[in-house]
């Protein structure tokens, strides 16, 4: 992996946020990546919830000032950056008030779904690749971990398509039984559609529950990786026809040789 790009967009990443199946793979791989050599960079929103003094984020004045068109909206970009400690690996943290302050992760103190969680999902991975273009770092791989992460296939191959320095870019999704309840906005639909995808392309979002938005990252996905011992059913049979090469899960003990080989050989 010596010298292979590789770049994490995640929904939540250790330690900056409580350790689940997300936050610990999303901490776990880089990590494994970046011990072989691999050059790492880590993408994740800037949640209110994380103490920006404890863990030494500060802004990034030559990347954040521009703004994105979310749902006919402008909305400005602010970057941050961190290192994780002893590891060695930059985090870049997408962040906007409007979005990210805000004391909840996915969710209000009643655990109900942000009404605004979809246009948080298209602000973040537009974000990500707009900012790894003014950075001028073109991944080999994007590994996707997180539903709030999921719309990044799309969007890099569909609405970045003409972008020629991604052109051998490949994409990986890691699946996890982690997700949520009930559907995020019944406008889901009509927000991405603002952004002129064929009708086609996205119309898992017609009900946007988590397995439909899983659904609609494995078919733009040039891999996909099961990264919990569990998955849904339905994505399990989903993975299986959709004839993309795909990692079985593995015990983390195994994940350097299975992962890199993935990366490597599969996709």
């Amino acid at each position: 992996m010596k010298d292979k790009r590789i770049l994490y967009v995640s929904s939540e990443v250790l330690p900056y946020l409580p350790e689940n199946e997300v936050s610990q793979a999303s901490f776990d791989a880089p990590k494994m990546i970046n011990d072989k050599g691999g050059q790492i960079r880590i993408f994740m929103p800037r949640y209110g919830a994380i103490n920006e003094r404890r863990h030494q984020l500060h802004e990034v004045i030559r990347l954040s000032g521009m703004n994105l068109v979310i749902n006919d909206m402008d909305m400005p970009l602010i970057i941050k950056v961190a290192s994780i400690p002893k590891e060695r690996i930059q985090v870049y943290f997408i962040d906007n008030d409007d979005y990210f302050k805000r004391k909840g992760i996915f969710a209000d103190d009643d655990e109900k779904l942000y009404e605004d969680n979809d246009e948080r999902a298209i602000f973040f991975v537009k974000g990500v690749v707009e900012t790894i273009k003014k950075l001028n770092w073109v991944p080999d791989v994007i590994h996707v971990h997180g539903w709030l992460a999921s719309l990044l296939p799309l969007y890099m191959k569909e609405y970045y398509k003409n972008e020629t320095i991604f052109s051998d870019t490949k994409i990986v999704t890691s699946i996890f039984s982690d997700g949520y309840q009930d559907v995020l906005s019944p406008n889901m639909l009509e927000k991405v559609a603002f952004d002129e995808f064929e009708p086609s392309k996205i119309d898992m979002f017609k009900e946007a529950t988590y397995v439909n938005l899983m659904k609609n990252a494995i078919d733009f996905s040039d891999g996909v990786i099961v990264s919990s011992e569990n998955i849904n059913e339905d994505l399990t049979k989903y993975i299986h026809s959709s004839g993309k090469p795909f990692l079985p899960f593995s015990a983390k003990e195994n994940m350097s040789e299975t992962y890199t080989d993935f990366y490597l050989n599969k996709v």
